[in-house]
């Protein structure tokens, strides 16, 4: 599933670097929500060398899943400007997110105060992980961060 027009109405990000195709699922109750993304020789960041995409990049597909959690957990209307502050034990098993292979990307809230902390997981069509990392993220609730880059 490819529902990238969708994506642009919950995510701050304009084509071409919405990374993730779709939200699978999600429940804020249990705080996690699961994203989808398909590598396509289109594909930001596809590198015909590696046949695929660079696995850093699944850094980038976990703070897309995260902004998507962050849109349904405080109800916004529109999409809200985030910050990645840091990333901790980024362990990914592959080199490379295949060409034609579907990925599925888990985040799961695991702390709030000023910032948000959660653990973020990838795995591929068989289940199996190929990816996690803990990162921390920083939103603005009072519309400090629009007057600041606004000016």
């Amino acid at each position: 599933m490819n529902n990238k027009k969708y994506l642009a109405t919950i995510l701050p990000h304009k084509e071409p670097m919405i990374l993730i195709d779709d939200v699978v699922d999600y429940s804020i109750e249990d705080k996690w929500l699961k994203s989808c993304v398909t590598i396509r020789e289109n594909s930001l960041f596809f590198d015909k060398t590696l046949d695929g995409i660079d696995s850093v990049i699944g850094i980038e597909y976990m703070a897309q899943t995260i902004g998507c959690y962050a849109y349904f957990r405080k109800k916004l209307s529109s999409p809200q400007i985030g910050f990645l502050l840091g990333t901790r034990l980024y362990n990914n098993a592959i080199k490379t997110f295949e060409l034609g292979k579907t990925y599925y990307i888990l985040v799961k809230e695991v702390f709030v105060a000023e910032l948000y902390s959660f653990e973020c997981f990838i795995y591929n069509d068989k289940n199996e992980e190929v990816a996690s990392a803990a990162i921390n993220v920083y939103q603005d609730d009072n519309d400090n961060i629009k007057e600041i880059l606004n000016g």
